[in-house]
């Protein structure tokens, strides 16, 4: 065989290597070509076309959490988790970037609204916390289930 051959033949092997697409089970993949979505790789093996089809976004389908510090009225510093998953991939892949900043600054700007609290109302902000997050999140396919707060 010559170096041009077995070189034609690596080539070949290589690009359908490349055009097999594993998505682990948990996950959803967002394929793109030329930059715009094309649609949504579930669990499995996946045939695609090499060097035209790109996998834009690895979406985990599994909690999510967010570790947070802010305060609440601007005068006692509180520290917390939020607990979040994606529901609706198809919706999550323009935002999934940037959703632990989005959430994030959604948690700081809706605390600082928020009196201080005891101990015992921390847990009714947390639960009014979550309900604002879900009607700003819900749109986007990501949904928040579970927020703690705890003073610093």
């Amino acid at each position: 065989m010559t170096i041009l051959a077995t070189t034609l033949l690596f080539a070949v092997l290589a690009l359908m290597a490349a055009a097999v697409k594993r998505v682990p089970a948990g996950q959803v993949h967002s394929l793109y070509r030329r930059g715009k979505p094309v649609r949504l790789l579930q669990p499995g093996t996946h045939v695609v076309m090499p060097l035209v089809d790109r996998v834009g976004h690895r979406i985990d389908l599994g909690g999510r959490t967010l570790s947070f510090d802010a305060s609440m009225a601007e005068t006692k510093p509180m520290h917390g988790t939020v607990y979040w998953q994606v529901l609706e991939p198809e919706r999550a892949d323009a935002v999934i970037e940037h959703a632990d900043q989005l959430i994030r600054s959604s948690v700081v700007d809706a605390l600082h609204a928020e009196p201080e609290t005891t101990q015992d109302e921390r847990r009714e902000v947390a639960a009014r916390l979550k309900s604002n997050l879900n009607k700003h999140l819900r749109a986007r396919g990501v949904m928040v289930t579970r927020v703690e707060l705890e003073a610093a």
